[in-house]
């Protein structure tokens, strides 16, 4: 299970989602008579939302859920300054 201080969670086969953050991505691990992989998706209070129509590997859920994950920083552009020399 992914720790709580990642964003995001991992359940592998024989796991249960103990519990679920609204809005959180969760990595869910196929049987190996389904084929294997990873199932990436979303949870809600009343719906789970796929992130990809297919499983993925480990690697490729992984890397995506970090992406997914990750703190969007927004740098304020900076304002026009009538003062800076031209060259």
């Amino acid at each position: 299970m992914g720790g709580r201080e990642s964003e995001f969670q991992v359940v592998y086969r024989g796991e249960t989602l103990p519990y679920f953050r609204p809005g959180g991505w969760v990595m869910f691990q196929q049987s190996r008579e389904c084929g294997g992989g990873f199932w990436l998706g979303q949870t809600f209070e009343n719906a789970f939302i796929f992130g990809r129509p297919f499983p993925l590997t480990y690697r490729e859920a992984l890397l995506l859920a970090m992406d997914f994950t990750k703190r969007k920083v927004e740098v304020p552009e900076s304002e026009p300054d009538d003062q800076l020399p031209l060259f």
